[in-house]
C-alpha cells in the first residue's frame, strides 16, 4: 500500500514539474526576440508601461527591482522611444500606493508630469496589460519591468489583443533574485490557468486617452 502510495506522489510531483516546465518554455519561445536591453535597438512605441513594485524591501531596505524599473523607464524616455508613460500599479490601500511612488519618482528624474498617466487598479499583470487595452485605449505599448516579467507580460498582452515588446530593467542578481525567479515559474502557470478561466481583472472603470 506504501509503495503505491509513493508511486501516486512521485506521479504528481512529475505532472506538476512537467507543468512548470511546459508554461515557461511556451512563453519565453512565445517572446523571443520581443524584449531589448539597449534603447539603440527598441523601435519606438507612443507609451510606456512601467509595471509597479514596491519602492521598499519588507525590512526597510530599497527594493533594487523598483529602482532599475525607474531608471530603465527614464533612459528609454529621454531616448526618445516613447512619448508618454503609464504607470499601472497597487493601490490597494491609502498607506499603500504605487502608482503615486514610482510618478513622483519619474518627474524627480526628469520626465514631466503631464507626461505620466496612473493606472490605480494594476494589481496584477494580468489587470495591468488588459487594462492598458481596454480602459487606456491602447493598441501597442513598451512594457518596462525585469525580463523575465516583460515575458510574461508580453505574452498576456498578446492573448489579450495588445501588441507588446519589452524594455528590460537590470535583473537582480544573489537570492534576492533567485526567490523571485522561483516565484515566476509558478506565476507563468497561473498565466495559463487565468487564460483557461477567462480571469477578468478586478476593476475596469471608465475610459481614459492617453493624449
Amino acid at each position: 500500500m506504501k509503495r503505491k502510495h509513493f508511486k501516486i506522489i512521485g506521479l504528481l510531483l512529475a505532472t506538476l514539474l512537467f507543468t512548470i516546465f511546459l508554461c515557461n518554455l511556451i512563453i519565453t519561445n512565445t517572446t523571443e526576440g520581443k524584449t531589448f536591453n539597449q534603447t539603440s535597438k527598441i523601435f519606438k512605441n507612443r507609451v510606456g508601461l512601467v509595471l509597479g513594485t514596491s519602492k521598499k524591501l519588507i525590512g526597510g531596505l530599497p527594493n533594487p527591482y523598483y529602482t532599475y524599473r525607474i531608471k530603465a523607464t527614464v533612459e528609454l524616455f529621454k531616448a526618445d522611444k516613447i512619448e508618454y508613460v503609464l504607470v499601472s500599479g497597487d493601490n490597494g490601500t491609502r498607506y499603500y500606493n504605487e502608482p503615486n511612488t514610482i510618478k513622483k519618482d519619474l518627474v524627480d528624474a526628469g520626465i514631466p508630469e503631464e507626461k505620466i498617466y496612473l493606472d490605480f487598479a494594476g494589481f496584477r499583470t494580468l489587470d495591468s496589460m488588459v487594462r492598458a487595452k481596454e480602459v487606456f485605449g491602447l493598441d501597442s505599448v513598451t512594457v518596462i519591468s525585469q525580463e523575465f516579467h516583460n515575458q510574461r507580460a508580453i505574452y498576456l498582452a498578446e492573448k489579450k489583443g495588445l501588441n507588446a515588446i519589452g524594455f528590460n530593467a537590470k535583473t537582480v542578481m544573489g537570492n534576492q533574485g533567485l526567490k523571485v525567479q522561483l516565484r515566476e515559474y509558478l506565476a507563468r502557470v497561473k498565466v495559463f490557468v487565468d487564460l483557461i478561466f477567462n480571469t477578468q481583472p478586478k476593476f475596469y472603470g471608465d475610459y481614459v486617452e492617453i493624449k
